[in-house]
């Protein structure tokens, strides 16, 4: 009886019963999406916080990877300036050689930075100074607007690349040895790749022709 009664004061009758039943039902649904807007909001910054957590973990590892490489770019180069203009009236096409010692178990990101310190090392050589005695522009400007090719090839030992140096020497190619620092891979002042000139393929080929591709 007092539930009915209150039922009449609020609308009377039947009236009354769908007015209590509709504010119930407005009331649940509003609690309910609450509810979901609170757990959804929760669960969307626990994934940003994991995200940030996941970020900054990659920071850091970056942060290792960038001081690796760091010291990556302090290695070391022997060369010996010669006088490659007599090789300008070669023809033909003119590349660089990168050999790389096989003996040392460098790995494949090891073995790519360094050939690039070869190569930008014979740049340097051949291209930047022209107080250099190994200055030689055109031969420069033959392999910058043909492609800059380069080819990489395989050492098996210290031995067989100083005899390759040697001969480079003997044949008025570009040369210069890459020796590691020593701070990640291998021991301090090992050789881990010549580079060749850049030069007349026709001269390279006497130097390396019989090395195999890496």
């Amino acid at each position: 009886m007092v539930c009915l009664r209150g039922i009449e004061s609020i609308g009377g009758g039947c009236g009354g019963l769908f007015v209590l039943v509709g504010l119930c039902v407005t009331a649940g649904y509003c609690l309910g999406v609450t509810t979901t807007i609170t757990r959804t909001r929760g669960s969307h910054v626990r994934k940003i916080k994991k995200k940030q957590e996941e970020v900054g973990q990659e920071e850091e590892d970056d942060g290792e990877y960038e001081d690796e490489e760091d010291e990556e770019d302090e290695e070391e180069y022997s060369d010996y300036e010669i006088d490659s203009l007599s090789l300008n009236d070669v023809p033909g096409e003119v590349r660089m050689a990168l050999v790389i010692r096989q003996d040392l178990g460098m790995t494949k990101g090891k073995i790519a930075a360094q050939c690039c310190h070869a190569a930008l090392s014979c740049f340097r050589m051949i291209a930047v100074d022209p107080k250099k005695t190994s200055y030689n522009p055109i031969m420069t400007n033959r392999w910058l607007h043909h492609g800059q090719a380069k080819i990489t090839l395989k050492c098996p030992d210290k031995e067989t690349m100083d005899e390759l140096y040697a001969k480079a020497i003997s044949l008025d190619v570009n040369a210069c040895v890459i020796h590691d620092a020593g701070r990640t891979q291998i021991a301090a002042g090992s050789a881990t790749v010549l580079g060749l000139g850049p030069a007349p393929k026709a001269v390279l080929d006497q130097i390396t022709g019989d090395l195999k591709l890496y």
